[in-house]
């Protein structure tokens, strides 16, 4: 049994989240505050929510947790606390961080660089087309694509980044252990392989109407900025578009997107880019992140 103190930091953030009435957004400024999530275990700190981690959850002793970490490397499933130097940089800064994340795969440090495209599962051709271009930019100029593993915009960003040979990063709505839609095994099994697949989910959990919700929140910190090409008045992708201007993250809408009126409204909003071509996309990225701006 690897009982190693990580390990152990790591099996009572288990611990806590599996708890009766856990808060996640709680935990993880707990878990930070005091440095240790043994030291927050210990004095008996949880929340009021119950925990999204896995239905009808509950505690256990370190040994138990431990030994379903084991059991997870080996299957080539890493978890990173907030309290890890691996945890994702932009994900970090972000209020709504989970305390944790499951990673198949190889996260890098050049994937702080990383931009999310999103949209309908059940887009036009010309959306498909224009994820395309966007997401083969966004490959060429050594930006990491990000998207949810979704039917539609999802799948055509990240089949279009691994044609390019560039990096894609998918953020879903389940366990690692789990592929939804069940026609994306193969193309999950890509990314783990040429990138990576992250979930804040335990490995067996299975897709809810809410741990969508909470991916596209997961999507937004990781990524710089959030494009939005195909999207209708009740959708994840807008919702992603609302959550990433939350976290103080640009926002790309297609010009396309504004004869909905939810996009037509937004475009008003700070930190919201009517865009026509993907140039426009990294060429404001890269004006607004440029050390000369963030300094002056």
């Amino acid at each position: 049994m690897n009982d190693t103190p990580q390990n152990l930091e790591t099996a009572a953030l288990l611990a806590l989240l599996r708890a009766p009435g856990a808060r996640w957004q709680q935990i993880a400024d707990d878990v930070e505050e005091a440095g240790s999530a043994r030291h927050v275990l210990e004095r008996g700190a949880v929340g009021e929510q119950a925990s999204l981690l896995e239905e009808g959850a509950e505690s256990a002793d370190l040994t138990a947790h431990i030994v379903e970490l084991d059991a997870w490397t080996r299957e080539g499933i890493n978890v990173l606390t907030v309290l890890d130097a691996d945890y994702p940089e932009n994900l970090r800064t972000v209020y709504d961080r989970p305390p944790l994340v499951f990673v198949a795969g190889d996260l890098r440090p050049g994937d702080s660089r990383s931009v999310a495209i999103v949209g309908t599962r059940r887009p036009t051709d010309d959306g498909i087309a224009r994820a395309r271009r966007i997401a083969l930019h966004l490959a060429a100029s050594g930006y990491t694509v990000a998207s949810g593993l979704a039917a539609g915009i999802d799948t055509t960003a990240h089949t279009a980044a691994l044609a390019a040979g560039g990096r894609t990063i998918a953020v879903i709505g389940t366990g690692l252990r789990r592929v939804y839609p069940k026609e994306n095994a193969g193309l999950q099994a890509r990314i783990a392989e040429d990138g990576a697949v992250i979930s804040q989910f335990l490995p067996d959990a299975p897709p809810t109407k809410r741990s969508f919700p909470m991916r596209n929140g997961v999507m937004s910190g990781l990524a710089l900025a959030t494009v939005v090409v195909e999207a209708g008045e009740i959708s994840g992708s807008r919702m992603q578009a609302r959550l990433a201007l939350q976290h103080n993250r640009p926002v790309f809408l297609l010009r396309s997107l504004l004869e909905h009126d939810w996009a037509a409204s937004m475009q008003q909003r700070p930190g919201v880019y009517v865009v026509d071509e993907p140039e426009q996309i990294t060429e404001t990225i890269q004006r607004l992140t440029s050390p000369v701006l963030l300094t002056a």
